[in-house]
């Protein structure tokens, strides 16, 4: 029957007459074309799925089925509408988002986030849940799942009127979250609080001291320190080594928008993970592919007043871009930025695609699209940070060149900037932000490196002229255009054979 909007089905079972939605919460077949057993258990004949018609419990741990008071007064069967109370309602659409969360349901969570919003509850308390039952299951600290749920948030605010679009960012966050922490245990944080002092904030990073960096963070937020109050700290941890390839920078410029969006509420979880993530993070300045950063840092204004143009660093390797950065060191720190960013650009431009389809390469050899993304966005968060702290210049700049150095020997010498761009790049950038909201990518890393590149470029087009944008554009372009391989079967088999054969 249909009553106010509703289609609600009866059943007269062995247990009495059982009402409750006629539509199934997994995908909308009609229950009353399922099948109720003796113990009033209804199947869903679509996808077999039941639910115990007295509770409305989904008995394959599913979306539960909303069922309703029946009364039965002589030849009439009534049925109680009536709504429950909206905190319980609220509890019990929370409780099930949790379900669904812990078992990376990714159809069921965008249902209950829906289900959250026609309630009439804050959307982005699902964000607020995601961190708060995720944060202590990270087990090295923050991933690319709350880094992107920054940038979801920016096209959240940005697609305001568009309710399918604004899901989608939700739904991104929270199902990414959840499967970066699908079936971890908790790994829980020291509990003790200390005053945040910032020296002896970065010497306990420097040596790994999670407990004690923990400890001041705790304490400054007990003290009623604000996000503004971390970030130099931050900042200057994240760049004193060239952190987990430039991960740690990038994830310092998205902590303060995230705690600026959700509230101080989301602060303590997502800086002491971030913590976390500082102590554990690889120190790539520290291998010896890197071995030159040492010295370049220190040699940092002694340059030979060489005048820095993006082509002084095309395929050129680390050392060679090392000291290019150095001896353009003179100019200024915004112009060498400027220069430095084309090139990785150019380098993103230049990126021999056919290296996806090598077999006999060593470990090194594993370099693609992401590898030369990296240097975009991190290039972003090298502006925006060291635009704030000026003295975090060089190392900002110096492992700007490490990603153009890292990545030369996979480019071609020769590159088409034109053939990736129209007359008009703020269409282009229009038209790959809606490819986002449908990008068809399976994998999570996959589709959050296209939206942080994207975003990325998009806020520094807007920071170069125009022939400079032009290049970044035609890289966004080409990267969204151009096949792009994960999954490498013959290469990791012969790396293995190769590793093993030497053990």
């Amino acid at each position: 029957m249909r009553v106010a909007g509703k289609q609600i089905a009866l059943f007269n079972t062995s247990e009495g007459i059982r009402a409750c939605d006629n539509r199934c919460p997994h995908e909308g077949y009609p229950l009353s074309q399922g099948s109720v057993s003796n113990n009033c258990i209804l199947t869903c004949n679509w996808h077999n799925w039941k639910f115990d018609l007295n509770t409305g419990e989904n008995l394959y741990g599913g979306d539960k089925l909303r069922t309703y008071p029946v009364a039965v007064r002589g030849d009439e069967v009534w049925v109680d509408l009536t709504e429950l109370p909206y905190a319980e309602r609220y509890a019990g659409v929370v409780n099930n988002l949790h379900a669904a969360f812990n078992d990376h349901s990714y159809d069921r969570i965008g249902r209950e986030i829906a289900r959250l919003i026609r309630l009439g509850g804050d959307p982005l308390d699902a964000l607020r849940l995601a961190i708060d039952w995720s944060w202590q299951r990270m087990e090295f600290g923050w991933t690319h799942a709350y880094a992107g749920m920054a940038d979801w948030l920016t096209l959240y605010d940005e697609f305001f009127d568009d309710d399918e679009l604004q899901l989608v960012c939700l739904l991104e966050s929270t199902g990414h979250t959840a499967f970066d922490v699908l079936r971890e245990r908790e790994y829980p944080f020291a509990e003790e609080a200390t005053a945040f002092d910032e020296p002896a904030f970065l010497a306990a990073i420097e040596i790994e001291d999670e407990a004690a960096a923990v400890a001041m963070v705790r304490g400054g937020l007990r003290d009623g320190l604000q996000f503004s109050d971390f970030e130099r700290a931050f900042a200057h941890a994240a760049l004193a080594h060239y952190n987990a390839f430039g991960h740690s920078l990038i994830y310092v410029t998205k902590v303060g928008n995230l705690i600026r969006r959700l509230g101080h509420e989301v602060a303590e979880p997502l800086l002491l993970s971030l913590v976390r993530e500082f102590v554990y993070a690889a120190r790539e300045d520290k291998i010896p592919e890197f071995k030159c950063y040492a010295s370049a840092l220190a040699d940092w204004g002694k340059g030979s007043g060489i005048v820095p143009t993006a082509d002084r660093w095309h395929r050129r390797g680390i050392d060679t871009a090392l000291s290019t950065t150095v001896a353009c060191s003179g100019a200024k720190p915004e112009t060498l930025y400027r220069e430095l960013l084309v090139a990785n650009a150019i380098s993103m431009l230049s990126y021999n695609i056919s290296q996806q389809d090598k077999v006999h390469v060593s470990v090194s050899g594993n370099v693609g699209w992401l590898d030369f993304s990296h240097g975009l966005t991190f290039a972003n968060a090298v502006r925006k940070q060291c635009t704030r702290f000026p003295e975090l210049w060089p190392q900002g700049l110096l492992q700007m060149a490490c990603f153009n150095g890292r990545n030369a020997a996979f480019t071609t010498p020769e590159y088409d900037a034109a053939c990736w761009i129209s007359d008009d790049i703020k269409n282009d950038l229009r038209k790959i932000t809606r490819q986002l909201f449908d990008h068809g990518q399976d994998e999570y890393i996959v589709s959050i490196h296209l939206l942080k590149t994207a975003l990325a470029i998009r806020e520094e087009v807007r920071e170069l002229p125009a022939h400079q944008g032009e290049v970044l554009v035609a890289a966004l372009n080409r990267f969204v255009g151009s096949p792009l391989k994960r999954k490498h079967t013959r290469r990791t088999a012969f790396q293995s054979l190769q590793f093993v054969a030497k053990e």
